[in-house]
This record gives structure tokens, sequence and C-alpha cells, in this order.
């Protein structure tokens, strides 16, 4: 029974512990990730006697000793899981198993590619194989708090002289109707990230009674900047890596499109304007995005706000800077609101596609999801891979499981799942990579 597996049952066991980190480190309860670090010792023993170096709080640095020392690679993931909301079919952190899945907050995010890769290293430890290069691996315990796990693991690399010939992170996956009129999934590598960047909007008054309300007052001048930062959005332009992924998505369309996605790179701003049309996860790959994602004003109905405050969250594309896109918001709100940064992040830098190691994803990948497409992309979310390339000129993000569009929406959401079978075919995927490793 598949169900009965080992990879199966550690990644209930993980699931089962509530490793929600907080972007205050003294508000983050340590109890779930001694629990979970314990849990891992003792599904994965093997993995847990090479060499180990502690990363603090909670995460894990491992070094995997290869045939030569030189030019190794990198596997990471991360340990902490987003908050819980409403609206699950199945408890959060029970890890059941229903419809051939397993439900719970992190199986996809993250703690799915932490037993692939574990599960992996431990079945080729059992089986006495030695990789033809150092492994390591690399467990975040605050990536999505933005916190700084990742920056110590690179400092502890670093100061080793470790320069990886690739880093891989969580990212894109085998993604089932991903695009319109393509039916084959997408084996979408990111080999690059937009940059995160947090503003507050601020407008600030004198407050005072409901009953007595002046002109506009703090709540009125940031509705009118909220709305007027929806109204510009930042110029769209394809870059590089969204290109090529047109261009590979070619062959999969109705054969009337098929020459025109062969001239993606001559037709770009053609294609641009498409994207832009597409709807929100199609235009997100073209421009930076502003979401307004918090909202606070006065403590009470019958009381006007002294002070009304919007947090802004940015996706900077490639080839936008951080200090562009914060002129652009500044220009755009107006007189009458400060903007603040909370925190700023430049995109990362692209990596390669037409190289052997991005070649090696792409082979392994074909050899265990045959029916997907691999290419590259730029991912719209932030990982703690944007770190490593610090180190590492081959930084990717790629997620060997298969996600339905319902999958990935539940990323962050009620009712994260993962396949049984799809969790097992990407222990397989991790083992294949590690074993076609070139020397």
């Amino acid at each position: 029974m598949t169900e009965d597996h080992p990879a199966v049952l550690a990644l209930q066991a993980l699931v089962r512990h509530p490793t929600v980190a907080d972007r205050d480190p003294a508000r983050t309860d340590p109890a779930p990730f001694t629990a979970l670090r314990a849990t891992l010792a003792e599904h994965f023993p093997r993995l847990h006697g090479l060499e180990r170096l502690e990363v603090e709080p909670h995460a894990l640095l491992v070094r995997w000793p290869g045939r030569t020392p030189g030019d190794p690679v990198v596997l990471m993931a991360h340990l902490d899981v987003v908050p819980v909301e409403d609206g699950w079919t199945h408890p959060p952190f029970a890890a059941e198993i229903h419809d051939g899945a397993v439900w719970g907050r992190g199986t996809l995010d993250d703690k799915g590619s932490v037993v692939g890769i574990c599960a992996a290293v431990e079945e080729l430890l059992a089986e006495g194989f030695v990789p033809s290069r150092d492994v390591w691996l690399s467990f975040g315990a605050t990536e999505e708090v933005s916190g700084t796990t990742a920056v110590d693991a690179v400092a502890q690399l670093r100061a080793r002289g470790v320069a990886p010939w690739f880093v891989l992170d969580e990212g894109g996956a085998v993604a089932s109707g991903a695009f319109p009129m393509v039916t084959a999934p997408l084996a979408v590598v990111g080999v690059t990230e937009k940059g995160v960047t947090s503003v507050e909007l601020v407008a600030e008054g004198a407050g005072g009674h409901a009953s007595t309300p002046a002109a506009n007052g703090p709540t009125a001048r940031l509705a009118r900047a909220i709305t007027a930062l929806e109204r510009s959005p930042l110029p769209a332009r394809a870059p590089a890596p969204t290109l090529e992924l047109l261009r590979r998505l070619g062959p999969q369309l109705p054969a009337p499109l098929r020459p025109v996605l062969a001239r993606a790179d001559r037709l770009a701003p053609v294609l641009t304007r498409v994207l832009r049309a597409a709807g929100a996860e199609a235009a997100a790959m073209v421009r930076t995005t502003a979401a307004v994602t918090t909202l606070s004003g006065s403590p009470a109905l019958n009381v006007i706000a002294s002070s009304a405050r919007a947090g802004v969250n940015l996706r900077v594309m490639v080839g936008d800077t951080v200090d562009g896109v914060l002129e652009h918001v500044r220009a755009t709100v107006g007189d009458g609101v400060r903007v603040e940064v909370v925190e700023r992040n430049e995109p990362s830098p692209v990596s390669p596609w037409d190289d052997d190691a991005f070649r090696l994803l792409e082979r392994v990948t074909g050899e265990v999801f045959p029916e997907a497409v691999p290419t590259p992309y730029v991912m719209m979310a932030a990982t703690d891979a944007r770190f490593f390339t610090a180190i590492s000129d081959r930084v990717y993000r790629f997620t060997p499981f298969r996600m339905s569009k319902e999958q990935r929406a539940a990323i962050h959401a009620a009712d994260e799942r993962i396949g049984v079978q799809d969790l097992l075919d990407g222990v397989r995927w991790y083992r294949r990579l590690l074993q076609e490793l070139p020397a």
C-alpha cells in the first residue's frame, strides 16, 4: 500500500507539528520546531548520521560527502509554514489521507519537499550509494517570515569555501492547467524570482469625534492613494525567461499559433499585451505588481482616525529596481500620504537555462514526468533561494510534484494537499537527480 510508504508516514508526522514562525522571533513557539526536528531524526536516521551544522533558530544544514568535494550541489526546503485559516475540509494539522491525498498545512509548501529530499537521501544511503560530488541539504525555518536562517546557512557555506555548482529550492511544479489551450503539464523551473518589497502608506491628521468630520481626513487621503496606485500599474514587458517559456509552449498549441510563439523574442511587445489581458496570473508575468494587503485606521466606529495605514506588497519584476518602483509609488500616491519602506529586496539574478545544470534538471524531469514540458520561468513568489545567489550563479526553483490549478491555489490557503503517488514520484525525482550528478 502506497499509503504505508515510509515517505508518506514521514510527511504525515511532520505536518502534525504546527511549525508556524513569526516575524518577531520572540513570538515563535519553539516547541513544534523542536518536536519536528526529533521527528526528522526518527524517520531519517541515516541522514542524521551525516555531518550536521546547526543553524539557529531550528534550521538544519547537512553535508553528504561525495566522491569529490568540488563543485557541490545544494538541495533546499523549509520547515516552517504559514498560519491556518477557516474553511478547511479536513483538519489542517491532522495530516489525514482522503481521496488519495495527504491533507494539511505544509504538504506542498514545503514539508513535501523536505520529505522528498530526505527520503531520497535515506534510501540511497541504505543502498550504500555515494554521490559523485558533495551534496548539501539546507532546511530553513523562517522562510515564510523572511527570516535569517537561510542567510546564516549561506554564511556558513561561504566560510567553508563552498561554491555550489547549482542550488535547487522550492518553486515551480509539474503544473497542469497553467495556460489556455495547453493540455500538457508544464514543469516550470524558476531561473529567477521577483524581488519582494513591502511598504506602508500612511496618512495622518487630527482625528476627533465622528459627529464632526473634517474634509480630506486621513482615511479619505489613504483611499485616494490606494485607488490611484491600482489605476497606475508599472509598465509591462516580457523578460527573457518568459519569452523562452512562450517559445517552448509553441509546439503544444494549435497549429496556427505555433509560428507566432516560435518567434517570441521578435514579437515580445505583442505577446506582452496578450499576457496583460489574459488574467491576473498571466499579467503578473510581465510587470511589477502592487497588492494592498493590510488596512488599519480608527479603533472605534465613532472615532475619526488620526492615522490610517495600508500595507502594500510589491513584487519587483526582473529589469525593474526597488528604487524605481518606490519612486513610482511616491509619485502616484502624491502629497499627504507618506511611504514607509518595511522591507526591500531586488529581483534575483537570472540563472542560465542553456547550461549543463539546467539540462540535468530537464533530463531527470523527462524520466519521471515524461508527459511534462520543462521550461524556465520567472517565479512570482519569494524563496530562501534568493540568498544563495551570493554563492552560486545557478540557483533554480522547482518542486517536483504534480499540482493541479486547484492545488496551487490552496498554497497559503485552505485545503492544501498532495497526492500520495505524487509525493512518491517526487522522491523518485530527487533520487534520480542525485544518481545522475556528473563527476
